[in-house]
């Protein structure tokens, strides 16, 4: 995800249920509620345990000219313990009717937590039904000078659907950690004339008595933030891109220019960074490009990322795809291969951040190295010293040097075990990891398996300190050339002032 920086400074009908699997027959034992949260670090809240989520089926109609989401969530999951009761995330919306396997459960809300209270045995899969209704509420971000919003967010002839970490338990009700994905299932209503766009393939839409109901299909498992059901008026373009859709919906309000011609060459980037990363991870490909005057960040929404317009206002068409390509190897470094809890972040914006690199590289506009060479010789003062990317805190998660210091990071890698092993390390994570989750420590494991280098200096010196770590092997020449030729991606990062998410 990236939000501006220069703003921020400045600042689902009731299905009869039944019981799917009988329990093993050592699921014997005593029944106990499931964890109110996963244990993350630094958001104690955040999902749940007990169970893991398969699959979620939205069914929901949003109203624009009130606001009103009325919606329908049936969550197939499986119990990983005996449970008394469990919990599910849900935040501000009113609930009309819950049960569990088709029949009647009693619940409870406090906060953000919905707790239901059903004996289950571990192993028995079931189905939760929810029927809700209200005002969504957008997140409220406060900044010196401005507020950003975030979540559900209410637009001039719809909704904007996105942010992180913490985004879908304003629309449904879930288990909001990466550490439980699942596939889903979409059914968007919304007034004939205008398009609601999720993720994954489409699956058709029906238009009867005004109304008009979009059908959507994520099959691959997905982190309940990424998900959307983006509303409003779009130009759609749909292309056939090796075999898949790739599916880029823009505001009719914005000149047909720079966010075209920028998000146009998403199957261009796409291309290029499999060529370092692996093959692309998902049945779809897209983009959003939304004219709505307060969203100041784009982020990887699985298959469909979203944009702020603000990125394409100014510069070049190759400067703006710097954004495109970073959103992009999100879909392999965030998305397919999720952060095993959030103080992991810097492997999400790390890698996102060095695509960015990689693509300035085949402008001709700085190679990984030279850009590396110029951050380094800034002064300790610059903002992407500090937080330590490798433990920013919860406040400081999007913090400049979780998104530089970690593409730094990576490039003190690559400079140390040499480009073979290095990309080798990548393109293993990603095959190790796809459609699952990784920590640092799993990564430093493995760099160090395939390097045969012992490489606890490196990582504790670039992820865990707020000093700047020995550099990695340049010659002072090449250093003093660096403070005095500023890389193009840089130089598109000052002209769009934003950080990157």
């Amino acid at each position: 995800m990236k939000p501006l920086r220069s703003l921020l400074a400045a600042a689902i009908g009731v299905l009869v249920l039944v019981p799917l699997g009988a329990a093993p027959a050592n699921a014997g034992g005593s029944f106990r509620p499931g964890a109110a949260g996963v244990g993350d670090p630094y958001f104690p809240g955040y999902g749940n345990g007990g169970y893991d989520v398969k699959h979620y089926d939205l069914d929901v109609h949003y109203q624009p000219s009130t606001d009103v989401l009325t919606g329908r969530a049936v969550i197939h999951a499986r119990a990983t313990q005996n449970l008394s009761s469990f919990n599910l995330d849900f935040v501000g919306l009113t609930i009309d009717k819950l049960s569990v396997n088709g029949h009647k459960a009693s619940y409870s809300r406090s906060g953000q937590e919905l707790t239901v209270t059903r004996k289950i045995r571990k192993g028995s899969r079931f189905r939760v039904e929810v029927r809700y209704h209200g005002v969504p509420e957008t997140i409220q971000i406060p900044f010196p000078g401005i507020v950003l919003e975030a979540g559900f967010i209410h637009t001039d002839d719809g909704a904007l659907v996105a942010g992180q970490p913490e985004v879908a338990a304003t629309w449904f009700p879930v288990n909001d950690h990466p550490q439980d994905k699942a596939s889903y299932s979409f059914a968007v209503t919304v007034p004939a004339g205008l398009e609601a766009i999720a993720n994954g393939v489409p699956r058709g839409s029906k238009t009867k008595d005004g109304w008009t109901t979009w059908k959507w299909e994520q099959r691959t498992p997905m982190i309940s933030y990424l998900a959307t059901a983006t509303i409003g008026e779009f130009r759609i373009s749909t292309t056939k891109h090796h075999g898949k859709p790739t599916i880029i919906a823009i505001d009719p309000d914005l000149p047909p220019s720079l966010a075209d011609d920028a998000v146009g060459r998403t199957n261009e980037i796409t291309d290029f960074l499999a060529g370092f990363f692996g093959p692309y991870p998902f049945e779809a490909n897209g983009a959003i490009v939304d004219d709505y005057d307060n969203l100041f960040f784009a982020l990887e929404n699985q298959t469909r990322s979203i944009y702020s317009k603000y990125f394409f206002e100014e510069g070049t068409t190759t400067g703006e795809t710097y954004v495109v390509a970073h959103e992009l190897a999100h879909q392999w470094f965030g998305d397919s291969v999720a952060v095993e809890q959030w103080d992991d972040i810097w492997l999400n914006e790390g890698f996102a951040t060095y695509a960015e690199w990689l693509w300035s590289d085949k402008l001709g506009e700085g190679t990984p190295q030279e850009i590396f060479d110029f951050l380094y010789a800034q002064p300790l003062s610059a903002p992407y010293w500090a937080p330590p990317p490798g433990d920013p805190g919860p406040v400081d998660l999007f913090d400049d040097s979780v998104y530089v210091r970690g593409a730094m990071t990576l490039q003190a890698l690559r400079v140390t075990v040499g480009d073979a092993d290095f990309w080798k390390i990548v393109r293993q994570w990603y095959a190790k990891n796809r459609n699952g989750h990784g920590s640092t420590a799993e990564f430093v494991r493995l760099a160090e398996r395939v390097s045969g280098e012992q490489l606890d200096d490196l990582f504790q010196a670039w992820l865990f300190t707020d000093t700047k770590p020995p550099h990695p092997g340049a010659a002072t020449a090449t250093l003093a050339a660096s403070t005095a030729d500023k890389p193009a991606v840089l130089k598109s990062w000052d002209r769009r002032p934003h950080l990157r998410r």
